[in-house]
């Protein structure tokens, strides 16, 4: 039997929208196109979905912004990376300060190096770009505000006693479905 969590997918879903809408509040910075939502999202996708649904999210919401006009390659890298070491750091460590300095870290340092490849390849930009410049700085930007108001926000449902309350309620519910004949 696959197990689903419904409720799992109903909050990705959610913060994939919350994603896209977001991108709208972006602001140019050199090459790239900063969208601190999209991080605010990924730290709240590791503290309480998880790894995979960050990642999946990322994912789905940097799709969507290409396929809409609203984003560039560019958030393919910019926002994977970031969500996958956050969610690993928070999995491991619980603690909200790891995980935001793995947003920061992954999206700016991991993400910006992985986006002048895609640049270069994929959209013909000059091989004479430093990285540095165009991609890690203006990485480095968004992702420090999206970090900033998503610690802000967890800080205050942790405080409230909010949190774990959403993170137990989340991983409660799963719904068991019948595989088909050639999984068994």
């Amino acid at each position: 039997m696959k197990k689903i969590n419904v409720q799992k997918l109903a909050v990705a879903g959610l913060f994939c929208a919350a994603a896209v809408v977001g991108s709208l509040f972006s602001f140019p910075v050199f090459a790239s196109k900063c969208a601190p939502v999209q991080h605010m999202v990924n730290i709240l996708c590791a503290v309480l979905l998880g790894p995979g649904y960050g990642v999946a999210v990322a994912f789905g919401a940097s799709l969507i912004r290409n396929l809409l006009g609203l984003g560039s390659l560019m958030a393919f890298p910019g926002s994977m990376f970031g969500a996958l070491l956050c969610g690993l750091v928070y999995r491991k460590s619980r603690r909200l300060l790891p995980t935001l300095v793995a947003e920061v870290f992954g999206t700016a340092v991991l993400g910006g190096l992985c986006a002048y490849p895609v640049a270069v390849f994929f959209m013909g930009k000059a091989a004479g770009e430093l990285a540095f410049y165009a991609y890690i700085l203006p990485f480095f930007i968004s992702t420090a505000g999206g970090s900033i108001l998503s610690g802000l926000l967890i800080y205050s449902l942790e405080k409230a006693g909010a949190l774990s309350g959403m993170q137990s309620r989340l991983n409660q519910s799963v719904y068991q479905q019948k595989g088909s004949e050639a999984d068994a």
